[in-house]
């Protein structure tokens, strides 16, 4: 034997593995068959806590129900907290897209366990006649229970950061409505002239959208509470204890903090990905509205000259190698492609949950990658919103008065008062002689001039249609 590695053997014979590696010969076959991605579950610390939670209440369980020996149950709890606080996290190394509807990802967290508590008791990594990675860290357990219970914990995690993340940008657009709830500007419908509004009005829609999406995501939180944990091969529970599935289920919530139930049917939920799908869902619609926010941004900062230019975005680096002073929308242009990343992680998370096969799915692996990633890159474009843009947006406060006095937008609120066709004739004049609809109205007569003023009074042209009534006599 090569000095620097020990002999472990499986059903397919024996294997080198790193004398001073915790993890052994299931995940070193899984390391040389699955070179995918070019990374490891490690990336992923919300995984590697949760299966480590898992762990820990599958132990507790087994301890509580007598199947497992007070010293080897305390040695594997001891182990799972420190991979919980995030020791141990290099041993973590297999590929998260592997084969094998997520064993390489058990069994990695099940050597990585076995030989930490065999060290805890004293005795050599390998020791597995002491502390078995089957017998003892996945007792009463499957791969097809324990994966996606991780996972599902996992992704709430994760999701609560991503919520947290929302609500700071909300709070920066909400902020920034604030500062420019005065300062007037046209609404566009089709990149045409609308009706005037503020752009404090503008940003608060922001606002409004993102804390939507935190109530959707809140409410899918819930669904990846259900638990198949228990429920082992294909839900039946075969070489389980009956009571261990309440039992873990228990544990579980009091380690994780989150308040997991075991599922209504075990069957159905170790083969249905439904509410990976609905997760998935929320997130590209998260990304949607997020980029549509983004593109808005960009358009009404473009310019500086030739362009709407109704907004500054902070600069944060120069924009361009050949042009100088050139300054680009380079965040909202970052949080975009976030976006397009995430509805395709969307496609992926879909096809491979309808991939599934009678009594489970293969392909949680990849959902898992996907969504982890949607989630995590999601949680920084927001942040990186938040932090590097939107604070910093300044308002073009010159232009915007005068776009909106030049506006043919303005005849809409007199149309009410003197009829679509002499608004429509008296906004043609405006566009072709380039003088306002204030000055046309009033040279021909159709209004006094306080009449219009109070017909084009900013409140009375951004507030609730009720509010917009002016007494004109006939």
């Amino acid at each position: 034997m090569p000095q620097g590695t020990r002999i472990e053997h499986d059903l397919l014979g024996e294997k080198e593995v790193p004398a001073d590696a915790y993890y052994g010969v299931h995940t070193v076959r899984a390391v040389e068959n699955f070179a995918i991605t070019g990374s490891a579950i490690a990336q992923f610390p919300d995984l590697i806590a949760s299966l480590a939670a898992v762990k820990e209440a599958a132990a507790t369980a087994n301890l509580e129900l007598g199947l497992l020996a007070p010293d080897l149950a305390e040695a594997i709890i001891t182990a799972c907290q420190e991979i919980g606080r995030g020791r141990h996290s290099d041993q973590f190394v297999v590929d998260p897209v592997q084969g094998g509807a997520g064993t390489s990802t058990n069994m990695n967290a099940n050597e990585v366990i076995a030989n930490r508590a065999l060290e805890i008791l004293g005795h050599p990594r390998g020791s597995y006649e002491v502390i078995h990675p089957l017998d003892h860290v996945n007792l009463g357990q499957s791969t097809n229970d324990v994966y996606p219970t991780a996972v599902r914990l996992a992704l709430v995690t994760s999701l609560r950061r991503l919520v947290d993340s929302q609500a700071v940008l909300a709070g920066t657009f909400t902020a920034k409505a604030a500062e420019f709830g005065a300062v007037l500007k046209i609404g566009r419908t089709q990149l045409q002239d609308a009706v005037p509004m503020t752009l404090g009005q503008e940003f608060t829609t922001y606002a409004v959208m993102i804390e939507e999406d935190r109530q959707r995501l809140t409410e899918a939180a819930s669904l990846l509470l259900e638990a198949n944990l228990g429920g082992t091969a294909i839900g039946t529970g075969i070489n389980g204890h009956p009571r261990y599935a309440e039992l873990a289920c228990a544990h579980l919530t009091r380690i994780s903090g989150e308040p997991v139930r075991p599922a209504g049917d075990f069957i159905e939920a170790t083969q249905d990905c439904g509410a990976f799908v609905q997760l998935s869902g929320v997130l590209k619609r998260v990304a949607v509205k997020l980029s549509k926010t983004c593109n808005d941004l960009r358009l009404i900062s473009s310019g500086p000259t030739a362009g709407l230019g109704e907004i500054v975005l902070p600069p944060v680096q120069a924009g361009s190698s050949i042009m100088p002073g050139k300054v680009n929308p380079v965040i909202p242009e970052v949080v975009n492609q976030v976006a397009f990343e995430v509805i395709g992680n969307d496609l992926t998370v879909t096809m491979a949950a309808e991939a599934g096969q009678l009594q489970l799915n293969a392909f949680e692996p990849v959902i898992a990658y996907s969504l982890l990633r949607s989630l995590t890159h999601l949680r920084a474009a927001c942040d990186t919103l938040a932090t590097r843009c939107i604070p910093g947006i300044t308002a073009n406060r010159e232009h915007l008065h005068d776009s909106v006095h030049r506006s043919i937008g303005l005849v809409t609120a007199l149309a009410p008062h003197i009829g679509y066709t002499a608004s429509t004739t008296l906004a043609g004049q405006a566009l072709a002689t380039g003088r306002t609809i204030k000055d046309l109205a009033a040279e021909a007569g159709l209004l006094t001039v306080d009449q219009l003023d109070t017909i084009l009074r900013p409140e009375n042209l951004t507030g609730h249609p009720s509010r917009n009534t002016v007494a004109v006599p006939p």
